[in-house]
């Protein structure tokens, strides 16, 4: 549309010299005259266009959607009554009426415990968990007492986890440290130990320990192996048949100077046992009866003052549990102090003309770490800071008015907040979607639009050079795509038949919808992970806020897309 220029005379006509140089004069006076007013000249003309989208909305750096909500839209009262307690509360904010209420002292006012106890009645009294409260540092342990249970099921097992209690509401608390033992195993049929990490509901790459020794060449941690030995029954029936056959051998000839100790695994039915984490200087190992067993390398999304509770489950008599050498200070916890209120992460103003790329990214209330690690990551790409491409959160309002009052606060200080005012709920993030797309066509005019969330690190170059390569007057859709799946009727993403909610699967029927009109291109891709991070990346989903920066170091320092965690 702005690629016009001004074509080459067709006919040429003879002139006398001196007609000719006023022709000529008059040309070039029209010339100057057209281009100094084709762009709004070019607008105007598209604008008379019946058939064409309302005019541009040009607000510089808008906190509020554009995006009008009101009761007409949808029939359902869920939708209504969120849109009526939004628009309450944002009013409410921008009289300046709302404020924070002051916070009351917490345990963050009183000293961290050097040491915690819990005998095994408590300790089930409370839930099967007992809090942390500073997190654990460097040096600190956590001892269980207690013996596995015959379990009336196949399956026997139980479950320790270190977990972050402090979470985003509505999400399971990210798992810091998973422990599994299986004593009888699983589709091995042999007893295993599996260890792991988990962040919004998404689990990493497990360390599966089974009885055999880590390899010499593997990575060690602190100088031990990720998983010891123990005799399997395999190991047993070996053994049988050497001490049968070889042992008057043996006895003739002497035994061998070199005397291998073979443990059991450590947990059986209705024995006790003495388990102990210890945060060392790069993970966790676990003894068993004084005895190491295995030893988990630390994840980059995660450290030690995130560990501020415990929990056990499955099939386990807890006797008592007891952690040592904690920290002696409070973290920093609360995720509003996770801003950083410095100049250098402002989002630049919008420019005066239409941009490539728009991303836009779904965002809760109290996702401030997340959304700070995004501006200090992919955001500060030279596409983002030149205002080629334009990158935006999107949020509704938070039950918690507090929240609001920092949201607000944050958004007119950064510049990269748009507030879609209603009472936020998961089954109505198609808003946000909505609004992503309204932004994207009025006030920015891009010409692609792209949707995320504020988990998700985008390589903005690559998302570029993958549009690019679609023909400029071709309608596309890219991504990972799910072609054949069918809604979910449990869980999180169950859908149910009076209300959908699902926003990605939304966005693929409204594409699907405007294909009967116009041929739409599709390209599936991998690259555009939406289950964690894989080499080679466009996109990686599910990353805390420290990935995020370990992905954005790594991409400075290798200039490839390379994964966090791999350890």
């Amino acid at each position: 549309m702005k690629r016009g220029r001004i074509g080459k005379l067709d006919t040429f006509f003879t002139f006398t010299r001196q007609r000719s140089t006023q022709i000529l004069i008059v040309l070039a006076l029209f010339y100057a005259l057209f281009v100094s007013v084709e762009i709004p000249f070019v607008f105007r003309t598209v604008q008379e266009q019946p058939s064409r989208l309302p005019p541009l909305v040009r607000h510089p750096n808008g906190v509020v959607s554009g995006l009008i909500l009101n009761d007409a839209t949808f029939d359902s009262f869920l939708y209504q009554s969120a849109c009526r307690v939004g628009r309450e509360l944002w009013a409410e904010l921008k009289s300046g009426n709302a404020q924070a209420p002051v916070s009351k002292p917490d345990n963050r006012s009183r000293p961290c415990p050097e040491s915690i106890w819990v005998s095994g009645p408590d300790f089930l009294g409370r839930g099967s968990s007992m809090v942390i409260p500073c997190g654990l540092t460097l040096g600190s342990h956590v001892t269980v007492v207690g013996e596995p249970l015959r379990a009336q099921r196949k399956a026997c097992q139980f479950v320790m986890e270190l977990q972050g209690l402090k979470t985003v509401e509505g999400e399971e608390p990210p798992r810091v440290l998973h422990l599994n033992p299986r004593l009888r195993g699983d589709w091995s049929g042999k007893p295993v130990i599996e260890l792991n990490t988990c962040y919004r509901m998404q689990w990493g790459t497990a360390i599966r320990c089974d009885g055999w020794k880590s390899r010499a060449g593997e990575d060690t941690v602190d100088g031990l192996v990720k998983c010891d030995k123990w005799i399997r029954a395999d190991d047993d029936d070996r053994h049988a048949v050497e001490t049968k056959v070889q042992w008057w051998l043996k006895r003739l000839i002497g035994r061998t100077k070199r005397v291998t100790v073979d443990w059991p695994f450590p947990f059986s039915v209705n024995k006790l046992f003495v388990l102990t984490v210890s945060a060392g200087l790069e993970g966790y190992h676990v003894n068993v009866d004084g005895r190491h067993v295995t030893s988990f390398p630390y994840r980059t999304g995660f450290t030690l003052e995130d560990a501020t509770g415990l929990t056990l489950s499955g099939d386990i008599s807890v006797h008592s549990v007891f952690a040592a050498s904690l920290p002696s200070v409070h973290p920093n916890i609360s995720p509003q102090q996770q801003l950083e209120f410095s100049t250098r992460w402002r989002a630049p103003n919008l420019p005066p003309f239409g941009v490539e790329l728009f991303v836009g990214i779904l965002s809760a209330g109290n996702h401030f770490a997340e959304r700070m690690a995004v501006r200090k990551s992919w955001m500060q790409h030279s596409f983002i800071k030149s205002s080629k491409v334009v990158a935006r959160f999107f949020v509704a309002l938070h039950p918690k008015k507090e929240i609001n009052v920092e949201l607000k606060k944050e958004a007119e200080y950064f510049g990269d907040i748009v507030i879609v005012p209603y009472m936020d709920n998961y089954d109505l993030v198609v808003l946000k979607t909505v609004a992503i797309c309204e932004y994207g066509v009025r006030t920015v005019s891009a010409e692609y639009i792209m949707k995320g969330d504020d988990d998700t690190f985008v390589k903005v170059d690559d998302v570029m050079t993958q549009a690019r390569n679609v023909p400029y007057s071709t309608s596309f859709y890219i991504g990972n795509i799910n072609y054949r799946h069918t809604p979910l009727r449990r869980g999180k993403w169950a859908v149910t038949y009076e209300l959908f909610k699902m926003e990605d699967v939304s966005m693929g029927m409204w594409v699907q919808q405007f294909n009967r009109t116009k041929p739409v291109y599709y390209l599936h891709s991998l690259m555009f992970c939406q289950f964690g991070c894989v080499e080679g990346y466009i996109t990686a989903h599910y990353q805390s806020p420290r990935q995020m920066m370990c992905l954005w170091d790594k991409l400075q320092m290798q200039r490839i897309p390379e994964c966090c965690n791999m350890r």
